[in-house]
């Protein structure tokens, strides 16, 4: 009777040192372009300038993200980890639809105050790399559903249920809150610029 062979412990160690190596290096990869993207834009950053940031060559980088599209999903997938959208908790329970739309749109003006380095650069880049483009309209596909959500609280109909949801929907995005930004107001003063917008659009006739 021949003995039974016992696993190779060894292989397999060295195969799951191999692969935690390969994450390892796969997320310096994915750092080192989002460091980049945030900075230079997507546009201006060269993959040459990701692989010495990650301190790998250029093939490791390939072999990793052989294309735009992988690169840029990964890009989202870690930085969107990072910088969550704002959570529907933190206004969902407010009883008052014009007060529950104000602290939607308060959240959301927290939230570019703290992420408007990368918004900027891809809303300018989003015409010269076709990645990003996906991405921004899953983004502005949320915030349309996110307003169209907020505007049904009112209870509105015809001509002011759409302007409600006109509203809502612009202060919603970051094009306006960089706009007011840019102005000198502040997150406060935008949260309240919105509350006289809609209480203003309810009181049309």
């Amino acid at each position: 009777m021949k003995p039974t062979k016992k696993p190779r412990k060894k292989r397999a160690y060295r195969l799951d040192d191999r692969a935690r190596a390969q994450a390892r290096t796969r997320r310096r990869i994915v750092e080192a372009a989002v460091h980049l993207h945030e900075r230079l834009g997507p546009a201006a950053t060269t993959v040459s300038a990701i692989a010495a940031r990650a301190g790998v060559q250029r093939l490791t980088v390939y072999r990793h993200f052989p294309d735009d599209a992988a690169m840029f999903a990964a890009c989202t997938a870690h930085w969107g980890s990072l910088n969550p959208t704002p959570d529907a908790a933190l206004w969902a329970s407010i009883p008052d639809p014009l007060a529950r739309a104000v602290a939607a749109v308060a959240a959301h003006c927290d939230y570019y105050s703290g992420t408007r380095g990368m918004w900027r650069v891809a809303y300018r880049d989003a015409p010269r790399v076709k990645p990003i483009r996906p991405v921004l309209g899953g983004f502005d596909a949320h915030l349309t559903n996110l307003a169209e959500t907020l505007a049904a609280g009112f209870g509105a109909k015809g001509q002011t249920a759409r302007r409600l949801l006109a509203t809502i929907r612009h202060a919603l995005a970051f094009a306006t809150w960089s706009d007011l930004e840019d102005r000198g107001l502040a997150d406060p003063e935008k949260a309240t610029l919105v509350r006289a917008w809609l209480e203003g659009v309810r009181a049309v006739r």
